[in-house]
């Protein structure tokens, strides 16, 4: 794959304590999968409507898959599309930027423009 990003979404008291800690070895539900879920630009947005529908807000990070292209693996979700999964913890030096993300009028979280 060529992708140089993916990205996570958690709420704002997970994202604090992998700022804080420096590192983040997943949610429940990626502690209990045995990896860290990643979506791709495109996988996003149905990945917060099916998982963070009632979150507000919701940090989505970028994480640079550079950093952690040795624990990387895409392997088959969703429709058997292909989802970034993170089998070890992720520094938080990893992080290339986040943003808060909010539910609109419609029920879904706006993200930025040019997403």
């Amino acid at each position: 794959m060529t992708t140089l990003f993916a990205y996570k979404l958690l709420d704002p008291a997970a994202f604090k304590e992998w700022k804080e800690t420096g590192s983040y070895s997943g949610s429940p539900d990626d502690l209990r999968d045995g990896f860290i879920h990643l979506s791709t630009a495109e996988q996003t947005a149905e990945t917060a409507a099916k998982y963070f529908s009632t979150v507000d807000p919701v940090v989505l990070a970028m994480v640079d898959l550079a950093a952690v292209r040795d624990i990387l693996k895409w392997e088959p979700s969703r429709g058997g599309a292909l989802f970034p999964h993170v089998y070890g913890p992720i520094a938080y030096k990893a992080v290339s930027g986040h943003s808060s993300l909010r539910i609109g009028s419609d029920g879904k979280h706006m993200f930025p423009q040019g997403f």
